[in-house]
């Protein structure tokens, strides 16, 4: 049986740009913070509420930089990272096979500065069913939760079926949804009503959405358990926070 589901800030914050500005998806280009700049980020990140810190091997820096500025932090927040994907020499690549996986946690473990993550993801591409049917991915990362590397287990993927599969064992997803794109919805509530977390994934549709009606969109949704956004501005971040104030009163109120 799943894991009760998580409760966290409805806002998270996806901490790909403090990392890594090489293929990206965003409308524009930015430059990565400076190790001071990310620390300042991360710390006003926690202080103004927000309980969920989302970082990947993928993510360049974002890992080593977590460890940095927050560790000493660790009690405050839900952190969780993935397995699966890489990303040097500006390319992505990908390994699901049991070694790869044990390693890729350890490097992680040691790079975020803690023993253990609240939530270990599969990091999927495109090919996500596959990946669940032909390797030995959710086998290991079952053993990983098994011997505390991580509390619990979920999956970062893309097509309905392979999210219809990962139900079977998840305690948590992540999923793309937002205003232009509802195809993940059937998904969203079977996952809720198996007391699987909902952790959205581009809600703004990696900034193309106008922010305020972007969240407020995703978190009308009951079934949804958090936003995860990404900015390089506190001030962006504190106008997000008061978005999801207005849609889920009683959120936030230390902030």
């Amino acid at each position: 049986m799943a894991a009760p589901r998580l409760t966290i800030s409805p806002i998270g914050f996806g901490a790909f740009k403090i990392g890594r500005n090489e293929k990206i998806k965003y409308p524009s280009a930015f430059d990565l913070p400076s190790d001071e700049d990310a620390a300042k980020l991360l710390n006003d990140v926690l202080d103004m509420g927000i309980t969920h810190v989302d970082t990947a091997p993928a993510y360049g820096l974002s890992e080593q930089r977590i460890g940095d500025a927050i560790a000493h932090r660790r009690d405050e927040f839900i952190l969780s990272t993935k397995v699966g994907e890489t990303f040097t020499e500006g390319h992505s690549h990908y390994a699901f096979d049991a070694q790869s996986v044990r390693t890729s946690i350890e490097t992680s473990l040691r790079h975020l500065k803690t023993a253990a993550v609240d939530i270990l993801f599969i990091h999927a591409h495109r090919d996500d069913q596959a990946i669940l049917n032909e390797t030995e991915i959710v086998e290991t990362v079952v053993r990983l939760r098994d011997a505390g590397k991580a509390r619990l287990i979920g999956f970062s993927g893309y097509t309905e079926t392979a999210f219809a599969s990962s139900l079977q064992w998840a305690d948590a997803i992540m999923v793309e949804y937002h205003m232009d794109d509802r195809s993940r919805e059937n998904v969203i509530s079977t996952a809720a009503q198996r007391d699987i977390a909902v952790i959205v994934k581009k809600g703004l549709s990696a900034g193309h959405l106008d922010p305020d009606e972007a969240i407020a969109f995703v978190l009308d949704n009951p079934n949804v358990t958090s936003l995860l956004i990404g900015s390089l501005n506190s001030d962006h971040l504190r106008a997000n926070i008061n978005v999801a104030k207005r849609v889920r009163p009683g959120t936030f109120d230390a902030t």
